[in-house]
């Protein structure tokens, strides 16, 4: 209930004026107020619902791997009766290390090698005006719209041709073309909010333009730099297609350079009908705990990048 309003009133002859208490009225069905406190219930409601709907699979998935085959049959949510501590280095020694390991190889060259090329591309898109720079731009937003299946067969003859499937290099550099332009679209924008003022400064000062955009402008784009990075560790982390089609080996004698999707599969198929199903939790588990730990990590600094770009 609303707190009263006091008015004061007529004097009286001990020269207090006597307080009339006034209340007001309640909030109508058609106020503004009442509006939005029905907008905020329901958007918290939505989100804690969100919420649920992403927290329980998660945690379902770490309880299964600590289960056994029956338990996990049994009650989805139920605690282990006894937990497998073991089941981790299980998973780790029939494969998973190995696919972890190539996973790490791949994204510690590719998503570095994305970033410079993209921020390049973008920053020179962004801040220059030559004869086409509107047609290269449209380009790259392009190739973001372009879905990857249907390149699928013409990108396997290209790599074979150079000799690189079922190699790290043939990987890294078609997760750098496929990460190029949501990298250039998003850098673009951020390019464009960046002051002037700054780079003109630097170029009095007699730095050139390769150093002015090194060491003046690459600094401030940190945060734009920091939240597409996460996207693209993101996304090249989860991939899946491009991998099975790309480093599958040739022959008996190549070796298996599975990335981690890949082997999560390839766990899964090797059990047959002898199921191990808490070794292929764990797994994934595994597998989900680095990219869990990068967003939570990083998690403001990519709502501030994403934000940045419009508020400056």
């Amino acid at each position: 209930m609303s707190a009263p309003i006091t008015e004061p009133t007529k004097v009286d002859g001990a020269g207090v004026p006597p307080q009339r208490t006034v209340r007001k009225a309640p909030p109508r069905p058609g106020d503004k107020r009442t509006e939005g406190m029905a907008l905020n219930v329901f958007s918290h409601g939505f989100l804690a619902l969100w919420a649920v709907l992403i927290i329980l699979p998660l945690l379902w998935l770490v309880l299964s791997s600590f289960k056994t085959d029956a338990q996990i049959g049994g009650s989805a949510l139920g605690w282990p009766s006894n937990w497998q501590l073991d089941v981790f280095s299980r998973a780790w020694n029939k494969g998973i290390g190995d696919y972890f390991a190539n996973t790490l190889i791949v994204l510690v060259f590719s998503v570095p090698l994305t970033m410079l090329l993209g921020s390049m591309a973008a920053y020179v898109l962004a801040r220059y005006e030559f004869p086409g720079n509107r047609v290269v731009y449209y380009f790259f937003v392009g190739g973001a719209m372009f879905p990857v299946f249907l390149a699928l067969v013409p990108l396997f003859f290209m790599v074979k041709r150079l000799d690189m499937l079922n190699t790290y290099q043939g990987l890294i550099l078609v997760y750098v073309a496929y990460s190029l332009p949501f990298t250039v679209f998003f850098m673009h924008a951020f390019f464009r909010t960046l002051p002037t003022a700054v780079f003109e400064a630097a170029v009095l000062d007699g730095a050139s333009h390769t150093r002015a955009f090194f060491q003046v402008m690459l600094p401030m784009a940190k945060p734009g730099l920091l939240s597409v990075g996460i996207f693209n560790v993101l996304g090249q982390w989860n991939q899946y297609i491009l991998p099975s089609v790309l480093m599958q080996p040739q022959n008996s004698s190549d070796p298996e350079r599975y990335v981690l999707t890949q082997g999560l599969i390839q766990l899964q198929q090797q059990q047959g009908y002898a199921t191990d199903l808490p070794v292929l939790f764990a797994g994934v588990t595994i597998a989900m705990i680095p990219m869990l730990i990068v967003y939570l990590s990083f998690q403001r600094q990519v709502q501030a990048g994403l934000t940045s770009a419009t508020l400056k």
